[in-house]
């Protein structure tokens, strides 16, 4: 997120909207069945015991298709414009029943999961199930691909590229997470959960390696890289032998799709999972139990997936590198979950705890000296810069007080920057702003454990030696009482930028200017974590701590919806403008372009824009959809007379190597706005048919 701060003057813009679809705004409560902040601690009566409830679920998240900024580079260009891969949200509920405790895991192909977002989720849980579900044991984690619609915050900072809220986007994700959870819920059974891990090399690279030689040489010469290479990897199977999914953490970027993408796409993460559920028979569009495989993220802060370099992920262009990260990704899982034997033995538990992070008064056992305290959030000049794999619009990074280097950073280090966030020339204090911050200071800090693995599950992007430092800091205190593996969920329940370490912090590259509470905020985190930590394994409560702003009705926006479609006099919605040829070969791309509607006005969730069918007879049956990799859907607006809000969809099919021959067609579905009644109804376009030998 490179340019956040040229973008500033948006926010003063925005005006009053409303958000989410719940008019009642309950206050927090720490009901849960039995999720009581007590217990037994670790072991217990769950110790020794391998049996589960597991279920999963999968749901359709793709927001608006067009015309809305991307959430990731924060490129006011970088707006949607069609459809390559639909992102979803992959739910698990894991229940013991030796202690009757439950979680829930999601990983999402997005961005981000902004606080309210899990506000407005964890809402409609308590609705549908009780005290089930709470803040407490529901873990809501994204990917972090950069190519997915925004405006989906609740917090100033994180809506600038998307001119504001984008209430459609908000509902679409919210409703989409949460009927994901309610499959997962619904599909419960017996189970056991298997264990599997090992190294994934050259899938990797890490994109600030001097700041990374700032940490202590004995501390990195106990790993031998510098960036994590392990995937570690749970499989799910029922007592029927039914496979349920998997989930897998690896560390890096969704970054393999650049910053002049215009396509949805769930980037290298999104394309591994869809690899992995075509290979397992996954239905997108049932209701009924499918096989979910979750590609979740870790410490990815410092982690490229461009291993050659810059924006450079070996492929010829953007999706190939995509293709190249993500198989690598997937055929690793693949052969961790054919050997996945390791049995989780233990019990389901979780501690979890709000924490004010610009107010942290952070220990010398954990500073490793004086008392320190965490700061007011704000970014550091080297911000705008961007990381190498996104560039911004900065000089460069490194510019800290410490070596200032141009008239910028001898200002702001000058006149903004103090002592608190020490080496940073800040250039933007979004923790000042009134009247609420322009991003969330009270931040949720979540410990599960599921059997002998921990999670740790922080609103933040953590660095690779970040990551190993909090990863270390809960095995010494979990490890005597069972714990074998302990693993950082990166991005989830909320979202505040970046943790680097002490040592990377006084470098300023993009990851220590985007720590947004100053030097110390790892050495707070891992204070915390090491309480929450203690308090699990003795099974004692530990304090709610202060209860997050809910700002669901404090939203803005300033792009109007679809007005109206219109269209040629002569033509129809769907009616074909440019048709296909009459024969292919494999390996050569269909492309038909018809006369559509905006996809804002139907998102088509659970749906599709197009079919690729194949006859069968009297029958044409469906072979490829607009989530499947050999698919594009492309939106452009064409500016007919009188009214200039024509649309031009465009449909590609890069025809497979196997494709069987045969007599095939092309089918567009979307739907219009009515200028006249501002209704809007359904259309369906076909192109020729056309032979593939």
């Amino acid at each position: 997120m490179a340019s956040f701060i040229r973008l500033g003057v948006l926010a003063l813009m925005l005006v009053l909207a409303a958000c989410g679809q719940r008019g009642s705004r309950e206050a927090r409560t720490d009901g849960g069945l039995p999720v009581g902040r007590g217990g037994q601690g670790l072991g217990g009566t769950c110790a020794g015991q391998q049996s589960f409830l597991i279920g999963s679920g999968i749901h359709d998240i793709t927001g608006p298709a067009a015309e809305v900024g991307m959430m990731g580079y924060v490129e006011l260009k970088q707006q949607t414009a069609g459809i390559h891969q639909r992102l979803r949200s992959r739910a698990f509920v894991i229940a013991s029943p030796c202690n009757g405790k439950r979680v829930v895991f999601v990983s999402a192909d997005l961005g981000m999961v902004f606080q309210g977002v899990k506000q407005e989720v964890v809402r409609r849980l308590k609705a549908a199930f009780g005290p089930l579900y709470s803040d407490d044991n529901v873990l809501l984690s994204a990917t972090h691909t950069h190519s997915g619609p925004g405006g989906y915050s609740h917090y100033a900072l994180y809506n600038l590229s998307t001119f504001g809220f984008e209430p459609r986007n908000f509902e679409l994700i919210v409703q989409g997470i949460y009927q994901s959870i309610v499959r997962a819920h619904e599909h419960l059974a017996p189970g056991h959960i298997t264990l599997a891990a090992g190294d994934l090399p050259d899938a990797s690279r890490n994109r600030s390696p001097e700041a990374y030689q700032l940490n202590p040489p004995e501390e990195r010469a106990r790993y031998a890289d510098d960036t994590d290479k392990r995937m570690t990897l749970l499989r799910f199977t029922k007592d029927s032998g039914a496979e349920v999914g998997l989930i897998n953490w690896f560390a890096v970027h969704p970054t393999s799709m650049g910053q002049e993408n215009r396509y949805i796409s769930g980037d290298n993460k999104g394309y591994a999972s869809y690899l992995f559920e075509k290979a397992k028979g996954t239905r997108y569009d049932a209701t009924g139990d499918t096989f979910v495989a979750a590609f979740a993220q870790a410490n990815e802060g410092d982690v490229t997936p461009n291993i050659f370099g810059g924006e450079d992920g070996g492929g010829r262009d953007d999706f190939e590198s995509t293709a190249l990260s993500g198989r690598k990704q997937y055929e690793r899982a693949a052969s961790l979950y054919a050997s996945a034997s390791q049995p989780l033995t233990g019990g389901v538990d979780f501690r979890h705890v709000y924490v004010k992070m610009d107010d942290v008064e952070v220990r010398p056992a954990f500073t490793g000296g004086p008392p320190a305290h965490t700061c007011t959030a704000a970014f550091g000049l080297s911000m705008l810069s961007g990381a190498e794999d996104g560039p911004g619009v900065g000089g460069g990074e490194g510019a800290t007080c410490a070596a200032i280097h141009d008239l910028w950073s001898a200002f702001t280090c000058t006149t903004t920057t103090t002592a608190c966030q020490a080496e940073k020339p800040i250039v933007l204090e979004m923790g000042s702003m009134k009247p609420f911050p322009w991003s969330p200071e009270v931040l949720p800090l979540q410990l599960v454990t599921l059997g002998n693995v921990a999670l740790v599950a922080v609103p933040f992007e953590l660095t690779t030696m970040a990551g190993r430092r909090l990863r270390e800091t809960v095995r010494a205190r979990l490890e005597p009482a069972g714990v074998t593996e302990v693993v950082i969920a990166g991005l989830s329940n909320a979202y505040a930028g970046y943790v680097a370490t002490r040592e990377e912090y006084a470098r300023q590259e993009y990851e220590g200017a985007s720590t947004q509470f100053g030097p110390w905020t790892l050495a707070a985190l891992q204070q915390e974590f090491d309480a929450l930590a203690v308090a699990l394994r003795e099974g004692v409560s530990v304090s709610p701590g202060p209860t997050p702003r809910d700002l669901c009705h404090q939203q803005g926006r300033l792009r109007p919806g679809v007005l109206l479609d219109d269209k040629p006099l002569w033509a129809r919605f769907g009616g074909v403008f440019s048709d296909a040829r009459e024969a292919y070969s494999r390996g050569e791309t269909v492309r038909v372009t018809f006369w559509g509607g905006h996809p804002k006005n139907n998102p088509r969730l659970q749906g599709t824009f197009l079919r690729v069918q194949r006859r069968a007879g009297l029958l044409w049956e469906d072979v490829a959809y607009d989530w499947d990799w050999e698919t594009k859907y492309t939106w452009r607006r064409s500016y007919c007379m009188p009214t200039l809000a024509c649309s031009h969809v465009l449909i590609e099919w890069a025809i497979p190597p196997d494709a069987v021959p045969g007599t095939y067609r092309i089918v567009h579905e979307g739907d219009w706005k009515s200028g006249w009644d501002g209704r809007v109804r359904p259309y369906r376009g076909t192109s020729r048919t056309f032979t593939v030998e």
